[in-house]
């Protein structure tokens, strides 16, 4: 009761006096420097889960470490098994996504939103789905999206605001019909 209690007053403490990787690191994660964290679930194990510098983590992603043993245990009463997963410098993991045990997500990779990443993915990989798998790399998403770049990263969100507003329907990307 008092664990849980105290548990409840960690999280109200760092969800509001503090940002997502200090908790991270408060849990264990080994979080590097410049990270965007846009999360505060981590799993049972999170200090199997390493992260590296300049890394975003959005909304909604989750780290499994370990999965499966409930099934084995009617036979294996004490089967537990677990797997790292590293996330390399400049990653990015897009909202929603799943990252499962023993991967690692490559060096300035891209996780698509809404991925279940079952494998690992080798650096400057873009990848997606269910399960994910390759669907480029990011020279091909400069390539393709240089023209929509709007420059608007280092103004605030007034800003920011003012100049998407402002722009032309062509200056935003828009999707074909399947």
């Amino acid at each position: 009761m008092i664990r849980r209690i105290i548990n409840k007053l960690e999280w109200f403490y760092f969800r509001h006096f503090r940002d997502y990787a200090d908790y991270a690191r408060h849990l264990g994660v080994k979080v590097g420097d410049h990270c965007l964290i846009g999360i505060m679930g981590w799993g049972t194990e999170p200090y199997l889960i390493t992260i590296g510098n300049h890394v975003q983590v959005t909304h909604g992603v989750a780290f499994h470490t370990h999965g499966g043993g409930n099934a084995i245990r009617r036979q294996i009463p004490d089967f537990d098994c677990f797997g790292k997963i590293v996330v390399k410098d400049w990653a990015y993991i897009g909202a929603g996504s799943r990252i499962m045990m023993g991967v690692t997500i490559g060096e300035g990779a891209l996780v698509a939103a809404g991925s279940v990443v079952t494998k690992s993915v080798p650096p400057y990989t873009i990848v997606g789905g269910n399960p994910a798998k390759i669907i480029g790399t990011i020279d091909d998403y400069i390539e393709r999206n240089m023209k929509y770049n709007v420059h608007t990263k280092q103004l605030s969100l007034v800003e920011k605001r003012k100049v998407l507003e402002s722009l032309d329907d062509s200056a935003f990307i828009q999707k074909k019909s399947l």
